[in-house]
C-alpha cells in the first residue's frame, strides 16, 4: 500500500451498509479500506491499535453510542484518527456533540458513491494542507530542546498568532487594522488550528466574511462551496478566537437567523 494512501475503517453496525460503504472507499482513488467494524467496542479497539488515518463512523451502534467512541478515540491525542460520521441520525444533540468533538465531517444516510467521494475529496486536500503547514511551522526554543532530548516533538496547544496569508495579485485584500477592524481580525487566528480544521480553508472563509455586511452560515457554505456542517465548525472557531462577531436576523417567524462578519476594532 502506497504511504499516500488515506487508510480508512468503516463503522456501522448493518453488514450491508458497511459493505457498501467500504466499496464507496475502495473506489475514491488515494483511499485505502483497511477495515470494518460492527460495534463501537471493535471500532475503538482497532482504533488504539494505529495504523488508521480516517474512520466513517456511525452513530447508532448495539453497543455504545458513536459519541461514546469518538470520546474515547481522542483520548489518543495526537494520534486520533480524523472521524467522519455517517448517520442517519440528524436530532440536534447527536449532530452537536459530534461537531463538539472536532469531526471533519457528518454526512447523512443514505448518500450516493458521489456524494461521499466528494467529501474525501474536500477531507484529503483539507488534510494535505494541514501536513503541509506543519511541516512549515517554525519549531519553538522548547521543541527543539524536546526533540534534542527525546527525538520527538510535542506540539504545545497555546501557539504563537500568525498573519495571515498576503492576498494574490487582483484578489481582495485583508481589511487593514487601521481601517476599522480588530487587531484579532486581522491577524486571524492561531497558526496551530484544532483537528479537523485546515488553514486553506480557513483563509478562504476570512476572505469571505465582511466587517460590515453579516452572512449566514449558509451564505457563507455556499459562497466558499462547502458544507453548511464544515462552515459551522470554522464559524465557531472563530467566534471563540475573537476574530468574528455574531449578529441576528428576525423574520416573519421562526428562530431568529445567525449571522457572522469580522470583528470590529475597540472604540479608542
Amino acid at each position: 500500500m502506497s504511504s499516500e494512501m488515506i487508510r480508512v475503517l468503516v463503522v456501522d453496525d448493518d453488514a450491508g451498509a458497511r459493505a457498501l460503504h467500504g466499496r464507496f472507499v475502495s473506489g475514491t482513488p488515494g483511499f485505502a479500506l483497511v477495515g470494518t467494524a460492527g460495534t463501537g467496542a471493535a471500532a475503538i479497539e482497532r482504533g488504539l491499535r494505529g495504523g488508521i488515518d480516517l474512520i466513517l463512523l456511525d452513530m447508532r451502534l448495539p453497543d455504545i453510542s458513536g459519541v461514546e467512541v469518538l470520546h474515547r478515540l481522542r483520548t489518543l491525542g495526537a494520534r486520533s484518527p480524523d472521524v467522519l460520521v455517517i448517520s442517519s441520525s440528524r436530532d440536534q444533540v447527536t449532530v452537536r456533540q459530534a461537531l463538539a468533538a472536532r469531526v471533519v465531517g457528518y454526512l447523512v444516510k443514505p448518500f450516493t458513491q458521489e456524494a461521499l467521494r466528494d467529501r474525501l475529496g474536500v477531507y484529503r486536500a483539507e488534510r494535505r494542507a494541514r501536513e503541509r503547514n506543519e511541516r512549515d511551522r517554525p519549531l519553538a526554543q522548547g521543541e527543539i530542546d524536546r526533540l534534542l532530548s527525546t527525538g520527538r516533538i510535542r506540539i504545545p496547544d497555546a501557539a504563537a498568532v500568525s498573519p495571515r496569508p498576503p492576498a494574490a495579485a487582483g484578489a481582495r485584500t485583508a481589511p487593514d487594522p487601521s481601517a476599522g477592524i480588530s487587531d484579532a481580525a486581522a491577524r486571524g487566528p492561531s497558526a496551530r488550528l484544532p483537528k479537523g480544521l485546515a488553514e486553506v480553508t480557513l483563509t478562504r472563509i476570512l476572505e469571505a466574511l465582511d466587517p460590515v455586511a453579516p452572512i449566514s452560515a449558509n451564505e457563507l457554505a455556499e459562497r466558499c462551496s462547502i458544507s453548511r456542517a464544515t462552515a459551522r465548525r470554522y464559524l465557531d472557531y472563530l467566534v471563540a478566537e475573537g476574530t468574528i462577531d455574531l449578529a441576528h436576523r428576525y423574520g416573519r417567524r421562526g428562530r431568529p437567523e445567525v449571522l457572522y462578519r469580522l470583528a470590529p476594532a475597540p472604540a479608542g
